[in-house]
């Protein structure tokens, strides 16, 4: 089913993020009520011709057709997902596309277009995924496979045959952030609440000021509007102070989360949800506060080396990354289809800024301190250490059973989901234009 998903994920991100090609336009598809435009499919076979596997004109739309499949089930069921959910996850897309590229310049320059654009068509797509994958969850949910099934489904399989695992590691981090100084903090605190102040007098709109100034960039361009959320949703200080307000024509104090420090306008109370906007303002990181950051880890680096505590010890005591320093500092890797976590890695799982590092470690290595942005988009300093390296190897039943289990869980979603996609067909109106029909479909239903 990660094959199958993979390819909705593919064309998605190829109309979302390549450039926009002159083309005269005109409906090729229909289904359902959606049409699907010439355009969108030159758009992905500029960008991604060379990679398709057979025709593009017949690939390409028999995608996109699947890919509204889902999204018209989704409507069906009344799966939606929240503007603040999604903000999450392009924060998440922003960040790791910055970690590949190595900047946002560099990021605006590859993708060609400038990164409020890069963002509003993330924020699309991102909709899209999750809409996507709740529909999927949904539809395989229940099925489950026995060790016994999972025995016999590989008990005759000749050895080539088995799941190829590629090269995984197991790292552990020790992170710590740069100092801010307490002018800087003050810097910032004073300008939102200026800010704040502008609001109330009426003489600026909060949303205008979130659209010019706000660093949380997914929410800014709609005015810092981050849509119904509930309580357990956001940072425990962000949240408590949200909630407390009551009053649309008042702005919060300054409250400050793990993302840096905001204030916030109600805009209206449903149940246990609100809908509020916000404006995020970072305090900038000097230059020298980072060396510093990177000295104060360079020794404790040696330290570790030099046997006077280990590095487990040091990432739960020294460590400012709550999300592994009760781990002894391991990194864990969440599948985001399944939601399965574990402690190995395949390289480009990892973020960026680690897999470079990690590349050329041995294990038990130890690396020098260096800098990486973390998942809540600050600048933070970090030494991994390679705890484990798992050579690519076929899977064997006694080492790999979780991976074979997953495999066979796999194959048995993937072929529910293609009986659901024949069965949707036959329920769903499709038009094709003359001229597009003709094609060696994977799923034949559509003409007929």
């Amino acid at each position: 089913m990660k094959k199958f998903f993979g390819l909705f994920v593919f064309i998605a991100t190829a109309l979302s993020l390549s450039a926009q090609n002159h083309v005269v336009d005109e409906v090729v598809w229909v289904v359902g009520d959606e049409a699907i435009l010439r355009s969108d499919v030159e758009r992905v076979r500029t960008d991604f011709g060379s990679n398709i596997k057979g025709n593009p004109y017949c690939v390409i739309p028999e995608q996109l057709a699947v890919q509204k499949l889902f999204l018209h089930q989704a409507e069906l069921d009344s799966i939606t997902v929240g503007d603040n959910e999604v903000n999450k996850a392009v924060e998440m897309k922003i960040n790791e596309r910055v970690m590949w590229a190595g900047s946002k310049e560099k990021l605006e320059e590859y993708m060609r277009m400038p990164m409020t654009q890069i963002r509003e068509e993330l924020f699309e797509l991102a909709r899209a995924e999750m809409i996507t994958r709740q529909v999927r969850s949904n539809l395989t949910k229940d099925i489950k496979v026995t060790p016994a099934e999972v025995r016999r489904h590989y008990k005759n399989m000749p050895e080539d045959s088995l799941p190829f695992i590629p090269t995984q590691v197991e790292v552990q981090i020790l992170v710590q952030h740069p100092r801010i100084t307490r002018e800087e903090i003050e810097s910032v605190k004073e300008q939102l609440r200026g800010w704040s102040e502008r609001v109330t007098s009426g003489t600026t709109s909060f949303s205008a000021l979130a659209r010019m100034f706000s660093q949380d960039e997914g929410s800014a361009r709609q005015g810092g509007d981050l849509g119904f959320f509930g309580k357990a949703d956001m940072d425990p200080a962000f949240g408590a102070v949200a909630f407390s307000l009551t009053d649309p024509n008042k702005v919060s104090k300054v409250v400050q989360s793990e993302y840096g420090f905001h204030i916030i306008q109600l805009i209206e109370k449903r149940g246990d949800k609100i809908r509020a906007r916000h404006i995020l303002r970072r305090p900038e990181v000097d230059q020298k506060d980072i060396d510093a950051c990177l000295a104060r880890l360079d020794s404790i680096a040696t330290d570790i080396k030099d046997g006077k505590f280990p590095f487990e010890v040091g990432a739960q005591e020294i460590s400012d990354d709550k999300d592994t320093r009760n781990n002894k500092g391991i990194m864990i890797n969440t599948d985001e289809e399944t939601g399965e976590r574990t402690t190995r890695f395949e390289m480009g799982d990892l973020p960026g800024e680690v897999a470079r590092v990690v590349g050329d470690m041995e294990v038990g290595d130890i690396s020098k301190p260096f800098v990486m942005m973390d998942k809540r988009g600050r600048q933070v300093c970090a030494i991994v250490k390679l705890k484990d390296r798992i050579p690519a190897h076929r899977a064997s039943i006694t080492k790999d059973f979780h991976v074979l289990k997953g495999a066979v869980e796999q194959l048995k979603s993937e072929e529910f989901i293609q009986n659901w996609i024949r069965e949707k067909q036959k329920r769903t109106y499709v038009r094709i234009k003359q001229g597009w029909g003709d094609c060696e479909f994977m799923y034949p239903g559509w003409v007929r």
